[in-house]
């Protein structure tokens, strides 16, 4: 072959084998010109290897041969590769490959011994070299200025940022120039460094220094992602509990099976076809209803298990459905066809009766073939049945056959890791049809095992290699469970990250094998490393890793003893726990001096050996699991460790390759930069079959783990007066866990709106401050609810298993808790805490939000949640601080005080009741000084205002008393009881005071007298005396007794009945008059039913009124008329029916200031989508204006939202609440109440980041103003300061409540 005229440097690549064989490749030429050539030397060789190889094409990882251009004495090999041998030259060994063909991308290969049946493979896979595309001599791509611009202020930057002169500045050029073009020649197109470095806006390093005094945030600040593409929301997996939404056909058979009764429903689809299972009690027998959408013959072939998921036995012949026929160990069934309104199935219904079984198996013929659930078979778990009839709520929590097999199985776990990881793989294997509550117990037995709470080796010879294996098939499983099973994915990271890789073949043989090499070339085979050598030959462990970095930092320290063991304590390991290995190890280390150099080099190495095994998520090793080596790395074993490049970008190899030489840099801003670009690339890999992709996983999760403990290293450098800076860690660490989290649909719209501010910020900008800190706000409702989510779901598996494996208490108790400290969020929020008073600062918010302004003493008592103690009676003035305050409490008697760091609306209902009762209520934004509150527990304390804030301090507490703190009301507040006037629905021009509430009275009142602008919804009512009148007729008189015996025992103080009233009003029969007089009012006020659905359209709205109507007996309601001496059987309930109107915004409007009592300036708050998340119990703060009545065009934004949820509906009715007991003068009675949708409401995450209302000014301005008006409007038609209610709709104000301002 002719040689090339252009001069061009050979790639070479030098990899050390076994026996001292060193194997050199030179790579020439490239594909593009056809006389790509690669040469094989083999060095220290003494006897024959063959190539075993074949090449690959561009996106394709099966192997092909040559035809027809056969290298030198090779031979094809079954079809599927060439064996060459190479051939000696000298004192080497030497085989060269000519490749012609174009599209060749690579050649792959292993070497075989020639005289013994023995392969050489790189980690237990194939060597492989990358062949140039293009000629590193040709001419390169103009690459544009911006591009060297950008490039070279990261260079700048990685150097931290000196003051550089103007020839430091065109050095940087040249460097980057430079750089630039070296990553062109090694085949990284220009497109691909563009998107590299060019994802923000560029700014070069000599604007950055000509504007740094202007504090303009550097471009590398300014990073952007496309963060909706990483965009994962919780799927309707294969279990879907009753209650939850579910498909068009599940409906459909739960329609026409009836719903009452549900306990799960679980729906599978099979090619065209989908298999609904329910699960009911019916008269306190448990069926499992199988329904089926196919039509023709099918029959359930099905068995049961009665003490694990994984058991199949035949049936009992007693309980055998219609149809059934026994077969060998099952029941066959057919099939039963169903025809009902709507559709049509077929249908099998089991009927365990009341036995106690496990689960049902089974699968489905059909269409003459077997229908499963991919490849396995399909399950209905069964959950335990009380001697009621009612299904145990606690088998709901846990998988309790799967934690007691665990349990019953650890005696076999305990005698080695293989084993462990064995039944690990088998157990999880069963318990997939558990879902995620089946991979917590997994998970929970991991942790405990890792954390050295479990025995890893007793009485138990097993060889390194047997427990890789084990490993390796355990986590192949978890890695398939990722891939297949999307929900489950984070807790499958969860239990990888306990988890080692492992490896078939060699991987964990050579354990064994370079520990005596280590002795041999180092001498010394006695003492403790012979101890330790048959420890590792009996039972190799994670500890094996902790042991090989003592001895390193041993051998570096200079032999100090007290550094080997500093590093053992550090991990757990003391002389009694080494002192009782199997093979125990009781010796000091003990080297010659000469031999030092030499260990470190064979111990590093080693060290990677053993972490390749034992720790997934340790960096380096993951790195290099997925890496190939650079030409420069030679040392012990490379050749047997290190995996190939296969499919990995070259932008995920230079990041990779970035952080494992930046790892320990103290500067952490270009590392952390890498370490999100890697998981950036790696996140499309991870969903495909990928021939790295467990190793790609374990390598996510170490990089995830790198983001966590790099940010924790790098706080105490972070410059918190400079808020760019931190605003860019905040940026990387939620990132990152963006793209660690399942369920991370609120996550990702916290970081659009975060690069928003990010990118608009301006130093000492209030406006900017309160919108930055609403983001805040929001990302910690966030992570408090996913750590109430660890909480909830993974600690009672903790509980229940860790107390069966006799785990220590504390261990067990604070299980979640060390989970959810684990991750990133815990960092994320530490940023968080250290931003929040550089925000408050500007913005002006001082420490507190007073929201209920009185000055007043007590005692302290701290509780984490105000509504545990919302019944409580306090004999002395007491101030409760209080961890979370939903906004629908009642404050207790005998408390003067709440303080809190929840942050309720200032409209909520408990916000409300505080101002009227004069009781001071206050949020807390410190954290620092309410954990002071806390510490006061018992103490008496004082608390006055000071402008905007709260002055705390202690007093002597002898002199306080109730008598002469808490305020009483200044006259009797009393009900006055109404009768029922005939009529069961009135139209509009019918209401008046004695036959409907102040809602009702309003809403006729301003019909009429405002502007045509402000717009006020058709409404009619069922008035005062309906509910009782109904409830009296001969059709609902047993229900009639029962409430009252019911009503009895609650007044005599069980308030635990009053769920049972509610129940029994519920099931009330309505009289036909009742819905003609409603449906004939509708229809002549104008308002249609928003569809045309018959008998079923006048259920939902006879559901709906029942429902007003039971909530007379809301707990806190009633609690609440008890507390002000009100009778609560003088309460009379009407029912206010008007359109909803699906509003962008709802709003309240407070027509004098509740904040600071001044009658001149109003007060509103305003929600995306539906009010009730500004009334109710929704986490987060609500938008948040004043404005002054004499300046109405100029509102002042005091808030911006940061609730996570919003409420949206389809055109239906709204059934109100219009109680005689809400709008009492002296008495807070709104809100007690229920309002009910005829329609279920739908519940959105709200994404901000392109709201008008946060980001387009005069919009904001506009809407305000217009709200602002409409509430000084109605005030003056009252006379009197308003609480009004209403909806912005396409930029349209609408009121659909007033009521006088308490």
């Amino acid at each position: 072959m002719a040689a090339s005229s252009s001069v061009q440097v050979p790639q070479v690549l030098h990899f050390q084998l076994i026996d001292g064989m060193q194997l050199q490749i030179n790579v020439s030429g490239c594909s593009n010109k056809r006389n790509a050539r690669v040469e094989l030397q083999l060095k220290n060789c003494t006897r024959t290897w063959i190539l075993h190889w074949g090449f690959l094409y561009h996106g394709n990882l099966n192997w092909y041969i040559p035809c027809g251009e056969d290298s030198s004495g090779a031979k094809s090999y079954k079809q599927g590769a060439l064996q060459t041998p190479f051939v000696k030259n000298g004192d080497i060994y030497v085989l060269n490959i000519e490749l012609r063909d174009p599209k060749i991308h690579a050649i792959e290969f292993v070497l075989k011994d020639g005289n013994q049946d023995r392969w050489l493979k790189l980690n237990h896979r194939n060597f492989k070299v990358e062949i140039p595309e293009y000629d590193a001599s040709d001419p390169l791509p103009s690459i544009p200025k911006d591009l060297i611009d950008r490039k070279a202020y990261l260079i700048w930057e990685s150097r931290d940022r000196p003051q550089s002169t103007p020839e430091q500045q065109k050095q940087d050029y040249a460097d980057a120039l430079a750089e630039l073009q070296n990553q062109l020649r090694r085949g990284i197109s220009l497109n691909e460094l563009q998107s590299s470095y060019m994802n923000a806006r560029t700014k070069t390093k000599a604007q950055d220094d000509i504007q740094s005094s202007r504090c303009v945030t550097p471009s590398s600040y300014l990073r952007r992602h496309d963060v909706e593409k990483w965009l994962q929301r919780q799927s309707k997996g294969h279990e879907n509990k009753a209650g939850q939404s579910s498909s068009t056909f599940m409906d459909l058979v739960e329609k026409s099976v009836g719903g009452k009764n549900l306990v799960s429903k679980q729906n599978y689809t099979v090619g065209y076809h989908e298999i609904v299972v329910l699960t009911k009690v019916v008269t306190g027998d448990y069926h499992i209803l199988v329904a089926l959408n196919v039509k023709g013959t099918a029959i359930l072939h099905w068995g049961v298990s009665k003490s694990s998921a994984g058991e199949w036995l035949a049936p009992p012949s007693d309980m055998l459905p219609e149809k059934s026929k026994m077969v060998v160990g099952a029941c066959q069934t057919y099939f039963t066809d169903m025809s009902v309104r709507g559709g049509s199935f077929q249908l099998v219904d089991i009927n365990l009766q009341k036995r106690n079984f496990v689960g049902i198996p089974f699968v489905i013929w059909s269409g003459g073939s077997w229908t499963n659930n991919n490849g396995a078979n399909f399950y209905v778990a069964v959950q335990p049945v009380l001697p009621s009839g009612k299904v145990d709520g606690h088998g709901k929590r846990i998988v309790k056959w799967l934690l007691d097999e665990i349990s019953q199985r650890e005696k076999e776990a305990e005698r080695s890791l293989m084993h462990r990881f064995n039944i690990a793989t088998e157990l999880t294997e069963r318990c997939k049809t558990e879902g995620e509550l089946g991979l917590i117990g997994i998970l929970v037995w991991m942790r405990f095992m890792r954390c050295r709470h479990l025995t890893w080796n007793k009485n138990y010879n097993v060889k390194p290699r047997e427990i890789s294996e084990a490993q390796d098939r355990f986590t192949n499983l978890l890695q398939r469970i990722y891939v297949n099973q999307p929900n489950d994915r984070e807790i499958v990271r969860l239990i990888m990250a306990f988890v080692g890789r492992g490896g078939e073949g060699d991987v964990g043989q050579r354990i064994r094998d370079e520990i005596l090499t280590i002795q041999r070339n180092n001498d010394c085979k006695g003492g403790m490393m012979e101890e330790w050598h048959q420890k590792l030959h009996n039972n190799s462990s994670p500890d094996d890793v902790v042991i090989c970095e003592a001895l390193l930092n041993f051998l570096k320290s200079g032999f100090k003893l007290d550094v080997y063991w500093k590093t053992l304590h550090a991990h757990g390991l003391t002389k009694e726990k080494l002192a009782s290995y199997d093979r125990p190890i009781v010796s000091n280390p003990n080297f010659r001096m000469d031999a030092k150099e030499g260990l470190i080099h064979d111990l590093t190495m080693y060290l990677k050996t053993l972490k390749a095994v034992h720790s997934g998520v340790e960096l380096e090793s993951a790195i290099e699991s997925c890496l190939a080596p650079s030409f420069k790395n030679q040392g012990f074993a490379t050749a047997d460790r290190v995996h190939v490049y296969g499919g990995l970008s070259l932008k995920l190899q230079d990041c990779l390759n970035f952080v494992k030489t930046h790892i320990g840099d103290e500067r952490i801003g270009l590392l952390m930069e890498k370490l999100l670009e890697s998981r950036i690339e790696i996140r499309p890999l991870l969903l495909t079959h990928h021939r790295l992709a467990k190793e790609l996983l374990f390598l996510d999760l170490a990089l995830a783990s790198a983001v966590r403990t790099t940010m924790e290293r790098g706080l105490k450098d972070l410059k918190i007066t400079h808020p760019p800076e931190i605003m860019f860690f905040i940026s990387l660490v939620l990132e990152s866990l963006c793209l660690s989290m399942v369920k991370n649909e609120d996550l990702i719209y916290c970081t659009k709106d975060w690069y928003r501010v990010l990118e608009s910020y301006k130093p000492d900008d209030a406006h900017w401050a309160l919108q930055t800190k609403a983001i805040l706000d929001r990302l910690q409702i966030v992570l408090s609810d996913r750590a109430i989510d660890h909480q909830n779901k993974i600690q009672p598996s903790a509980e229940y298993l860790g107390k069966l494996l006799g785990i220590q208490k504390p261990v067990i108790d604070t299980f979640a808790e060390e989970l959810t400290r684990a991750g990133s969020g815990a960092v994320l929020s530490m940023l968080i805490n250290r931003f929040d008073p550089i925000l408050r600062k500007v913005a002006n918010l001082g420490c507190w939000q007073v929201i209920s302004p009185v000055e007043v003493c007590g005692y302290v008592t701290s509780v984490n949640e105000l509504i545990t103690v919302q019944n409580k009676v306090y004999r002395k003035p007491t101030v409760i601080i209080a961890t979370r305050v939903t906004g629908e409490e009642e404050i207790p008697d005998g408390v003067v005080a709440v303080l809190t760091s929840d942050t309720p609306d200032v409209l909520s209902h408990v916000s409300i009741r505080a101002r009227n009762s004069k009781i001071c209520f206050a949020t807390c934004f410190d954290q620092n000084t309410f954990r002071n509150l806390k510490f006061k527990e018992g103490r008496a304390i004082s608390i006055q205002l000071k402008s905007s804030n709260l002055i705390v301090s202690d007093v002597g507490g002898s002199s306080l008393s109730l008598s002469s703190l808490v305020p009483s009301l200044s006259r009797r507040v009393t009900i006055k009881r109404k009768n029922f006037c005939g009529r069961y629905a009135l139209s509009l021009e019918e209401f008046t005071t004695e036959t409907v509430g102040a809602k009702s009275s309003n809403i006729k009142f301003l019909r009429g007298r405002v502007p045509s602008w402000i717009r006020i919804p058709m409404s009619v009512a069922i008035p005062f005396g309906a509910f009782e009148t109904v409830l009296s007729l001969d059709v609902n008189k047993d229900l009639s007794n029962k409430i009252m015996l019911l009503c009895k025992l609650v007044h005599g103080g069980d308030v635990s009945k009053i769920q049972e009233i509610k129940g029994a009003i519920l099931q009330m029969t309505a009289p036909a008059s009742l819905a003609t007089d409603v449906t004939d009012k509708m229809k002549s006020a104008r308002m249609p039913w928003p569809d045309h659905g018959g008998e079923d359209q006048w259920n939902r709205a006879w559901q709906a009124i029942k429902k007003v109507w039971a909530s007379k007996w809301n707990e806190r309601a009633y609690v609440s008329c008890k507390k002000a001496k009100l009778n609560h059987e003088d309460l009379r309930m009407a029912v206010l029916i008007q359109e909803v109107i699906c509003g962008d915004y709802a709003f309240v409007i407070h027509t004098k200031n509740p904040l600071s009592g001044d009658n001149t300036e109003i007060y509103a708050e305003i929600v995306k989508g539906l009010g009730e998340t500004l009334v109710g119990a929704y986490p987060g703060r609500a938008m948040s204006f004043v404005a002054k009545k004499n300046n109405l065009k100029f509102p002042i934004v005091t808030g911006y939202a940061s609730k996570k949820i919003g409420l949206y509906c389809k055109p239906t009715i709204i059934f109100r609440s219009d109680s005689n007991g809400e709008d009492l003068e002296g008495y807070a009675g709104a809100g007690l109440y229920d309002s009910v949708l005829m329609d279920e409401e739908e519940s959105m995450i709200l994404d901000y980041s392109n709201d008008p209302m946060i980001v387009n000014k005069a919009f904001q301005t506009s809407i305000l103003s217009r709200i602002a008006e409409a509430g000084k409007i109605i005030e003056t038609l009252y006379g009197c300061p308003q609480d009004i209610e209403g909806v912005v709709k396409d930029g349209m104000i609408y009121v659909v409540q007033a009521r006088p301002q308490v």
